[in-house]
């Protein structure tokens, strides 16, 4: 399931929210969660599964990961806050916000 925040229609469009940020969450090889945002999930999660150091030392020590939730920001900024959110949330939380995005 993918989520788009609603543009307010007051809102001038800048190049910035013209793009698409996304939040995602993968779920690595010991079962934990990792949070993160990008432009591009796919290449991102090539990157977190990748031999190189391009993935986030995280989920270096993890692999291999799999997409298991994503959602659609409007900026990067919008997108940093929505992972500062997630972050904070418990594991509990963070696995209902999964299951969520999963129906």
């Amino acid at each position: 399931m993918i989520f788009r925040p609603p543009i307010p229609s007051n809102h001038l469009l800048s190049k910035e929210t013209m793009s698409e940020w996304y939040v995602y969450m993968v779920r690595c090889s010991d079962e934990s969660l990792y949070t993160g945002i990008t432009k591009d999930v796919e290449r991102r999660i090539e990157e977190h599964n990748g031999g190189g150091l391009s993935g986030a030392r995280y989920t270096r020590a993890r692999r291999p990961v799999r997409l298991v939730c994503r959602e659609i920001m409007n900026s990067r900024s919008e997108a940093a806050k929505r992972e500062f959110e997630i972050k904070r949330l418990s594991k509990e939380e963070k696995e209902a916000l999964v299951m969520r995005s999963n129906q």
